[in-house]
């Protein structure tokens, strides 16, 4: 009996750490979201960080856990004298009304990409994602800004309320990149 019970002692906490493993995948995969692009495809143009800089409005994205709820959703991007730029993303949680959140962070342009591939942190060293300017607008009015994994697509305006022809010209886009647009969910703006 004492040899039963003391193989149970061992195994037991393999199965606790085993479990929790599960769980934590389970949580990171419901985290991702489907992938939306399976061939994401490599930025069209060079980024002019300049011109790049300032308010971005978001149009539409695919939902990630980070942004679940998010509404009125705003990035303004910066040149910082260390040459990283600045990214402040800010949402209203639950509707235009509702409470701000913001997330701060800094990027690194990835050298050889035309500064349109970034390295974002927002949690120091501990988080670092992808961010590539897939195309934009020659001046610099629309953005279509994805990542490796397929899972992640941003659809971003110098204007919270674009005209129909240019979200017409950012949906085309996304969809000839290869995104699917029937995951895309429409971002609520002011004006809205």
């Amino acid at each position: 009996m004492h040899g039963r019970f003391g193989a149970m002692k061992r195994t037991l906490p393999l199965l606790l750490l085993a479990g929790a493993a599960v769980a934590l995948t389970a949580c990171a995969t419901i985290q991702r979201g489907p992938v939306g692009n399976p061939s994401v495809p490599q930025p069209a143009k060079p980024v002019d960080l300049n011109r790049y800089a300032g308010l971005w409005y978001e149009i539409a994205r695919y939902e990630a856990g980070f942004q679940r709820g998010c509404e009125g959703v705003t990035a303004t991007y910066g040149l910082r004298e260390d040459g990283q730029v600045s990214v402040v993303n800010t949402c209203r949680q639950a509707g235009l009304n509702g409470e701000m959140r913001s997330a701060e962070a800094k990027a690194k342009v990835v050298e050889g990409s035309g500064n349109a591939k970034l390295k974002v942190s927002f949690f120091g060293p501990f988080y670092v994602g992808d961010y590539w300017v897939l195309d934009r607008a020659d001046d610099y009015s629309w953005s279509i800004v994805g990542e490796p994994s397929g899972r992640y697509l941003w659809l971003l305006s110098r204007s919270a309320q674009p005209s129909p022809q240019v979200r017409e010209t950012m949906m085309n886009r996304a969809r000839e990149l290869g995104y699917d647009l029937k995951i895309l969910r429409t971002t609520q703006q002011p004006g809205d």
